[in-house]
């Protein structure tokens, strides 16, 4: 049986961790996964490679992409725009990859909109208290902007229940392989084996009537 990728949105708080679950799970399963590449129209920054950070188009591409539904999802950010490509993401579900959106909440029920068969995870720490110790931490923001963020993570927090499953990041090494064992247990769903179902059934039904014992 040729099996499809899944479509996967990872979302989560700021300093939930969720980037470095993703670098994981890829260095772990790099035969596994894809990291979906959006198109962005700002200018490739110092280092940044076409087709490996981002596809860099024009304002009129993207424009035209919108126009031409080739687009998964995209939101406009400091006058550049960034999208998810459709074509990108269906060649690698179709190589039977599972395909990852590391995207906020909006975005994250918009495709689920478009695309309902969408997996939606998302990553928390064990607590607020946990959170705000995380985001002190890093050292690289000030007080402001940290009680910002933490202001809306309590906005994003009222999105949570929208989700599938919640990866709580108490241990990075766990929280992996439990992201991990979720997405193959996801390949099993009965929803996303019909397919399977029905040439079972049908070999059943024929082996039946075929009066030739096979049973």
């Amino acid at each position: 049986m040729n099996e499809k990728g899944i479509l996967i949105v990872v979302s989560g708080f700021s300093g939930s961790g969720k980037g470095t679950i993703m670098k994981e799970l890829l260095a772990r399963y790099p035969d596994t996964y894809a990291l979906s590449i959006s198109a962005t129209t700002r200018s490739p920054r110092e280092g940044e490679v076409d087709g490996r950070e981002y596809f860099f188009v024009s304002k009129d591409e993207f424009e035209k992409m919108i126009a031409k539904g080739e687009l998964i999802e995209y939101a406009k950010y400091v006058e550049n725009y960034y999208g998810t490509p459709r074509d990108y993401v269906e060649k690698k579900l179709d190589e039977g990859r599972d395909v990852i959106l590391e995207i906020e909440i909006q975005g994250a029920l918009n495709v689920k909109r478009m695309f309902p068969d969408t997996l939606l995870l998302f990553v928390t720490p064990p607590s607020a208290e946990e959170l705000k110790k995380r985001l002190v931490g890093r050292g690289t923001e000030t007080m402001d902007v940290i009680e910002s963020r933490m202001s809306r993570a309590c906005e994003e927090a009222e999105g949570m229940e929208n989700y599938d499953y919640l990866i709580i990041n108490d241990n990075l090494d766990r929280c992996v392989e439990e992201m991990h064992d979720i997405i193959r247990g996801e390949h099993r769903r009965s929803s996303r084996n019909r397919e399977f179902m029905k040439e079972i059934k049908e070999d059943l039904e024929r082996m039946k009537h075929s009066g030739k014992g096979e049973y």
